[in-house]
């Protein structure tokens, strides 16, 4: 929850507001304003905004607000981050559908390849971290959820643990995942700010601060990030219908970040692996690890034109894995 001070919340606006084309500014969506600090700063520079508040403690105020206004600032009781959950029947506040969010923020759908329709700010729940990335990161792929409407622009503060891992190159150890792979892939990443832990959160128990441990990354800070989708993502052989086969390729291959390409290919019963590496320039002995993002959407393509993913055990595989993750 974004409880820091003003001066926090004039930084983090100018990086919200950077770069911005001219002409109507898309919609900024806030996710947990709680007391309103960020939510009055960009009122006041003009921005639209929709307050999505989850706590209903804080939820009179960004009312009063809201009447105080005329249609600047929609307040609207949800959780961002509860959205389009894996449930039957009735969703039950907070938690909501996103067609029921975007229609009432008043958001059409548009065009893959059109402007940013919405931009979303809010801070990652610490605890629900690394799961949440990758349901976004399926939503993506997929065209779901926020993305149902387009390219979505995330500006989220997330952990410099996981920022390095989402911007980690080929050869890093152990930050070099599959969560990369498929979020450079995806997105284009923006680091707009750091910010030390302590202007977010403590731990009121004894006054500490509540800071993930980390022993193998850095993670003195909170860094806001804004990932904008690729608007080329699905202009190859890459499409929503198989982007979940692409997500399970990546797992498989960088699960053994050290093994051999080639020999993942052979475990796939694919005869002409060495001979597809060679068309694609890449070493035999190449290493998971040491492939590019690039390297890896070339080899799925690839891979597409060979028919080799309509075996019928690999998509058991692929919807296995994807349950496994909801």
């Amino acid at each position: 929850r974004f409880i820091a001070c003003p001066q926090l919340a004039r930084t983090v606006q100018r990086c919200l507001q950077a770069g911005a084309s001219p002409g109507p500014q898309p919609v900024l969506l806030e996710c947990a304003p709680g007391p309103g600090i960020l939510t009055r700063t960009l009122l006041n520079a003009g921005v639209r905004v929709v307050a999505l508040e989850s706590n209903s403690a804080f939820l009179p105020n960004l009312q009063s607000l809201e009447n105080s206004l005329d249609g600047q600032l929609k307040v609207i009781y949800g959780d961002f981050f509860r959205l389009d959950p894996l449930v039957t029947g009735t969703v039950k506040p907070p938690a909501m559908c996103s067609d029921k969010l975007f229609e009432t923020m008043g958001v059409a759908a548009v065009p893959w390849r059109a402007d940013v329709p919405v931009k979303i700010f809010g801070i990652l729940p610490q605890k629900k971290e690394r799961n949440t990335l990758w349901r976004l990161l399926f939503a993506l792929y997929e065209c779901s959820s926020i993305y149902r409407y387009g390219r979505a622009e995330l500006n989220i503060f997330i952990s410099e643990k996981e920022y390095q891992v989402l911007t980690a190159k080929p050869g890093e150890a152990r930050a070099y995942q599959a969560l990369s792979v498929l979020w450079q892939v995806g997105c284009e990443i923006q680091l707009l700010h750091t910010e030390p832990w302590s202007s977010f959160v403590t731990n009121l128990k004894n006054g500490g601060l509540a800071v993930p441990k980390s022993t193998w990354l850095p993670n003195d800070h909170l860094c806001l990030v804004r990932l904008t989708p690729q608007q080329n993502l699905f202009t190859g052989g890459l499409k929503p219908t198989n982007s979940a086969t692409f997500i399970f390729m990546v797992k498989q291959c960088l699960a053994k970040p050290k093994s051999r390409l080639t020999d993942r290919l052979n475990s796939w019963s694919l005869d002409s692996g060495g001979k597809l590496l060679r068309e694609l320039e890449i070493p035999k002995n190449a290493e998971a690890r040491k492939l590019y993002p690039e390297d890896y959407r070339r080899l799925f393509e690839a891979l597409q034109n060979s028919n080799m993913f309509t075996e019928t055990w690999f998509h058991d595989e692929v919807l296995e894995s994807i349950r496994k993750i909801n």
